[in-house]
């Protein structure tokens, strides 16, 4: 096994980007994350299955609160991969200047994505430097103009539009 063998399997295929929002006791955060799968396929139990660093200001938020919502962001959305990707919610408010949404389940809800989902965890597995959550569905929606959303952001789609200075900074945070 080599790290370019493996490196090319994962780009094989192009996983959705999700900006993933928790709130407790009146703290919210939020992260961008590649590693959120659909875990289940029966339609009367939908399931989410999530993996977030512990590290995270948003991993703190959804241990303490049991829940968290996830949230498909759309190719014309580049913004919400900055703000949410690039700064730590341990110094900074990522909502600070963005409309004060909520999801039913109370979470902080990102406007401009192209669909969301409320979740709550129902199981969870620290696998070192990550949790694993499974989380079931309890809610959700897809929004966009006339009610269609746009082309959902995938990380090839990131790379490729991301200008230098950005990538640069993604690079160094992989």
């Amino acid at each position: 096994m080599t790290h370019e063998s493996v490196a090319a399997v994962f780009h094989l295929y192009d996983p959705p980007l999700w900006l993933v929002t928790a709130a407790h006791r009146g703290r919210r955060g939020g992260l961008i994350a590649t590693s959120a799968v659909r875990a289940s396929i029966v339609a009367e139990l939908p399931r989410m299955l999530i993996a977030i660093a512990r590290q995270h200001h948003t991993w703190g938020l959804i241990e303490s609160s049991g829940r968290f919502a996830l949230h498909l962001l759309t190719e014309a959305d580049l913004d919400a991969v900055w703000r949410f990707g690039l700064q730590s919610g341990h110094q900074t408010d990522k909502f600070a200047d963005l409309p004060n949404e909520a999801t039913p389940d109370g979470n902080p809800r990102y406007g401009r994505a192209a669909a969301w989902l409320d979740c709550r965890v129902e199981d969870h597995m620290n696998i070192g430097d990550r949790s694993v959550y499974v989380a079931s569905v309890t809610g959700g929606a897809t929004a966009g103009a006339n009610g269609r959303p746009g082309p959902v952001l995938g990380v090839a789609a990131l790379l490729r539009q991301a200008p230098p200075e950005r990538r640069a900074e993604l690079d160094r945070l992989y």
